[in-house]
């Protein structure tokens, strides 16, 4: 797995490639704690290059979310796969964390990936 630190305007996008899985998610959590570190966090974790993803990457999105949360910020996950996306829908994390249709939609909080 391969995962990636970008600052954006006003938020911080976290790449993710490969796969999400109890070995990798440890990865993960480290780049998203660094990111969650700032005041008022704002993060965009990047799941188009991610292939697999198991409860412990799932895991790791709720956990991001939660202490975002508690920071005053957010976390938004982006890009999903037909996989993953389905994955999120089906554990109930789409009702939680919100889920866009690409980085650029997540930055601009467009949940459809409509202009405006």
């Amino acid at each position: 797995m391969y995962v990636f630190l970008a600052e954006e305007p006003g938020a911080v996008v976290v790449t993710v490639r490969g796969h999400l899985d109890l070995d990798s998610a440890p990865s993960l959590a480290a780049k998203l704690d660094e990111a969650l570190s700032k005041p008022q966090p704002r993060v965009v974790v990047d799941l188009a290059g991610v292939e697999f993803c198991d409860s412990i990457g799932l895991s790791t999105f709720v956990v991001g979310h939660n202490r975002a949360r508690a920071g005053g910020g957010w976390l938004r996950l982006a890009g999903p796969g037909e996989f993953l996306e389905r994955l999120l829908d089906t554990v109930g994390l789409t009702t939680r964390i919100g889920v866009y249709p690409t980085v650029a939609d997540a930055l601009a909080d467009r949940p459809d990936g409509t202009a405006g």
